[in-house]
């Protein structure tokens, strides 16, 4: 007679043990043990583990050395994430929060794939068939020869996918799947893991390109073990703001290419519309003529992107002032303004301090630091800077400014939109043949920089 017990599993590195812990023995992270149930007994049939590949150990220099075949998804600004297109073989993973678009954005990728003669089928462990066709018409996808499957259960969508044989997978979600000769509930750490290496299987021995749909935590992170993340060649976060349109795809893992490239797609009736410039779409309701605004020319992977970053400096009624920061990091902000109080001789001890970068946007380059002290020097002083002027550099401690690299693409995307004015440290790049259009502004220092606008 088969005995049950329970068990506990970390999310972060796979860890078990039979006792639960605050803090991980394994890799000291707090309140990731998950429990789980299994059976401890002898198997009454035999086990349905793939076997190995069998493959035989050679030389490096003896495999064949052949480019990766990608294919389209139908939409630029994925592909562009990706790195050009979808890999055959490969196994994704896409999160975001419930209601984001995963879904919508991963239902267009498998009817232009359908469109393009694949065979795709899509596995839905939330909805049911006819939710399916709902969203498919308002995708203008009901004619698609896309198939759908309804089905959790691992033994009967293993057998499907051998009957039908695909070429592409969409499982919606991972976390819905289960194996029926496991006791743990779908969604446990020991399910999602046992599923995931499944489809694993499938996309590496197969050459059957898997997208995975991941729920994700309170905390931003994709539910399950960590060692999902580790076991697909892609990860992707689907991103955005309800009160929004818009949206934000971004890698933050990715084997065939780089994971600091950006998406950026509108929520529209018609499902996902993939923005191919940005940048006109985060200035375009800017307000000009107002202090403290200053725009920033962010680099994004390979793509350059304007965004306005706002301050507004206002006096304290507090005995500690505030300092409330949307889209940097907070850490950086009370940097740049100890060396405004140092450096420059702002004196923001009494003063509240707002910081926000427009469009739902997060910038983590230190190139930005230049254009938030400006932007706060100008609220400050209720001065309004130019409209035509975009600030980029880095500060240091000592209030130096210091050049940002990729020079040439950032002045080529402000000439392209108008901005005339950039002010910058000077650098040992190559002339760009856009910083003929421009003017250029150079200086060393923050207190240099904030007493060139009067400010």
């Amino acid at each position: 007679m088969s005995k049950t017990k329970s068990y506990y599993t970390c999310t972060a590195c796979g860890f078990e043990t039979v006792r639960w812990y605050g803090k991980c023995p394994n890799c000291s992270e707090w309140n990731t043990l998950q429990e789980s149930i299994k059976e401890d007994s002898f198997p009454s049939k035999p086990n349905k583990r793939a076997p190995g590949t069998g493959n035989q150990a050679q030389e490096i220099s003896s495999v064949e050395d052949s480019a990766e075949n990608r294919i389209s998804s139908g939409s630029t600004e994925f592909d562009r994430v990706l790195g050009g297109g979808i890999v055959e073989g490969s196994m994704l993973l896409l999160g975001g929060e419930p209601g984001v678009g995963k879904s919508t954005l991963l239902m267009q990728v498998a009817s232009h794939l359908s469109n393009q003669g694949k065979k795709v089928l899509y596995i839905s462990g939330e909805e049911s068939a006819r939710q399916l066709k709902m969203r498919a018409t308002r995708l203008g996808a009901q004619n698609s020869a896309m198939l759908v499957l309804t089905e959790n259960a691992m033994d009967n969508i293993e057998d499907r996918i051998n009957s039908i044989d695909p070429d592409y997978i969409v499982v919606d979600s991972i976390q819905t799947m289960y194996r029926p000769e496991m006791a743990s509930a779908p969604g446990s750490v020991s399910q999602v893991r046992e599923c995931a290496s499944v489809f694993l299987r499938l996309a590496k021995t197969g050459g059957v390109g898997v997208m995975l749909v991941g729920h994700v935590t309170k905390d931003g992170s994709i539910a399950g073990p960590r060692v999902l993340e580790h076991m697909v060649d892609v990860v992707l976060y689907f991103e955005g703001d309800h009160q929004r349109q818009y949206r934000l795809l971004r890698a933050v893992k990715n084997r065939f290419g780089s994971v600091n490239e950006l998406g950026v797609f509108e929520m529209t009736e018609k499902g996902m519309r993939a923005v191919d410039n940005p940048s006109e779409m985060l200035l375009s309701q800017r307000a000009k003529g107002a202090s403290g605004s200053v725009v920033f020319c962010s680099m994004e992977g390979t793509r350059p992107m304007l965004v306005d970053i706002q301050a507004l400096v206002a006096q304290s009624f507090y005995a500690s002032p505030k300092r409330t920061v949307n889209g940097i990091d907070q850490g950086r902000i009370a940097l740049l303004l100890a060396v405004l109080e140092k450096r420059a001789g702002l004196k923001l001890y009494n003063q509240d301090v707002y910081i926000n970068v427009a469009g739902g946007m997060y910038l983590s380059e230190p190139a930005a630091d230049l254009a938030v002290c400006l932007a706060v020097a100008s609220s400050f002083r209720d001065v309004p800077l130019p409209n035509d002027l975009v600030a980029i550099g880095e500060i240091g401690l000592a209030g130096e400014i210091r050049a940002a690299p990729l020079m040439d693409r950032r002045i080529a995307e402000c000439a392209r939109l108008g901005f005339n004015r950039i002010i910058s440290p000077k650098d040992r790049n190559s002339v760009s043949p856009a910083e003929k259009e421009v003017h250029r502004i150079y200086a060393s220092g923050i207190y240099e920089a904030i007493r060139l606008f009067s400010l």
